[in-house]
């Protein structure tokens, strides 16, 4: 059987991890097991923060949501469930852009979200209506 040399693979494996290293400050860039263990790290580190990016941006809209909805007299809870029991599915980062950019069709969605709070009125007191819409 042939003899198998390994350098050549190795070195690629190597070049690998040295060109993800590309950057890294100090012997984190040119030393294998440095750079090695530098990789894995921020290999990591990204794909746990793919994972809060989305967490961020979710909770950048509802805020946005939040203080477009506190203009027409709800707050960000009782307009998604007016919302819902209206039966409107659309989801946060469109109703954040509409509130930005579409503010009279928001104001629309806001006043239907009102319109299927209504059965407030009935239901207990009226005092629970009027701290439920403004």
């Amino acid at each position: 059987m042939a003899r198998v040399k390994r350098g050549v693979t190795s070195r690629a494996k190597h070049n690998k991890v040295f060109k993800a290293a590309k950057g890294f400050y100090g012997r984190r860039k040119n030393t294998i097991r440095a750079a090695k263990a530098a990789v894995d790290r921020s290999k990591a580190f990204a794909y746990r923060d793919r994972k809060v990016n989305k967490r961020n941006f979710r909770a950048l809209w509802i805020q946005r949501i939040n203080a477009a909805v506190r203009e027409h007299g709800l707050t960000y809870g009782r307009f998604i469930d007016g919302l819902n029991k209206a039966g409107i599915e659309v989801d946060r980062k469109v109703l954040s852009d509409m509130a930005i950019h579409e503010p009279a069709a928001f104001g629309s969605l806001v006043e239907a979200a009102k319109k299927a709070l209504a059965y407030l009125k009935d239901a207990g007191t009226a005092n629970e209506f009027e701290s439920a819409v403004k």
